[in-house]
């Protein structure tokens, strides 16, 4: 039997990213320097427009001093985890 996961919630990870952004007073500008992402995949990422890359979360966490997991994570909040296979 498959049993597939939930769909990952990209709103709550791109809220988690502005949330984080707006707790470092930080603008995108500010941001794009930190990150050496482009100020437009920035604002893009943030509304929607365009997911972005594994590197381009990558940046965004060491950044923002947060894990990877703990960005990535948020995409996942309320998702009940799978169990050891049966065997």
């Amino acid at each position: 039997m498959t049993i597939f996961p939930p769909d990952p919630d990209f709103d709550a990870l791109r809220m988690e990213l502005a949330r984080l952004r707006a707790d470092a007073c930080w603008t995108y500008d500010q941001l794009a320097e930190r990150t050496g992402l482009s100020r437009r995949t920035l604002i893009e990422i943030e509304q929607g427009r365009t997911v972005g890359t594994l590197n381009t979360w990558h940046a965004l966490a060491h950044a923002l001093g947060v894990s990877f997991d703990h960005l990535l994570g948020s995409m996942c909040a309320g998702h009940e985890l799978p169990g050891p296979p049966a065997g």
